[in-house]
């Protein structure tokens, strides 16, 4: 491929994730889906992490409070995705609560009502990464908080596509379903990138120690969440890729803040 190819697909995985505004060009002509772009959903994750992360920065160099700080960032990041992999957790997140089979839990991931379990699930998510980008905020620094958002967006999203290709789609329609399965190699290409951005970037700011420990929780947290994915669902849908996204950040920032 050329480089104008990947960077197409940089463009679409970025706009398949967030709502930032992004040329129409890269769109023109393509189908929608989504099997060769996955490759670039974990440099996505850096772009779409971005806005919140110079936010962080730049409040830091005001010397802003770090929880108000933190707070505002995860807002900026929720306006940033239109909150696309809380909904994903919430739905997760009921389904995976309630009682009964595989058609029952597909149903109530169709359902745009959200239930007690969703609410609790994007209380958790929110509050443990509000009072994690905190700590993290007063204890390295803006500069250095800035490089682990940006670490922990490009792993998260890297694991979001191992979800995907680990899994066959629980159904014929849907989101997940629409835009394809994710090329082999594409796929191990996201992973191995969102592993590489977060020990880079993780290892600049915290150490290398607490960059392998970090690491070693997101895998252990994507690989778990598969499998109870698996033997519930018997495959992936667009929620659990989304709620993917948000366990592995969760567990990402909380372990790096726990570290410190």
């Amino acid at each position: 491929m050329q480089f104008s190819d990947y960077f197409d697909d940089l463009v679409r995985a970025t706009g398949f994730l967030s709502r930032l505004p992004l040329p129409a060009r890269h769109f023109e002509g393509h189908d929608g889906t989504l099997s060769r772009a996955a490759a670039m959903f974990a440099a996505a994750g850096l772009l779409v992490a971005l806005p919140s992360g110079v936010l962080v920065w730049l409040l830091s160099v005001l010397d802003a409070n770090a929880a108000l700080s933190a707070l505002l960032a995860l807002l900026v990041l929720i306006g940033t995705t239109g909150a696309l992999h809380e909904d994903g957790l919430a739905d997760s997140a009921d389904a995976f609560g309630a009682r009964g089979g595989r058609d029952h839990m597909l149903a109530i991931m169709k359902d745009s009502r959200i239930g007690a379990y969703g609410v609790l699930a994007l209380m958790t998510s929110f509050g443990l990464r509000s009072v994690a980008l905190t700590i993290i905020i007063a204890a390295t620094g803006g500069l250095n908080a800035l490089l682990i958002m940006l670490g922990v967006a490009a792993v998260s999203r890297g694991a979001m596509t191992w979800h995907w290709s680990r899994l066959p789609s629980a159904r014929t329609d849907g989101v997940a379903a629409a835009v394809g399965m994710p090329d082999p190699a594409g796929a191990r290409f996201a992973v191995l990138t969102g592993a590489g951005l977060f020990l880079a970037f993780t290892v600049w700011a915290m150490g290398a120690l607490a960059a392998i420990v970090g690491l070693a929780a997101v895998a252990v947290a994507a690989t778990q969440w598969t499998a109870a994915v698996r033997a519930r669902l018997q495959g992936h849908t667009g929620d659990t890729i989304g709620a993917t996204q948000q366990i592995t950040e969760t567990v990402g920032l909380v372990t790096l803040a726990l570290l410190l």
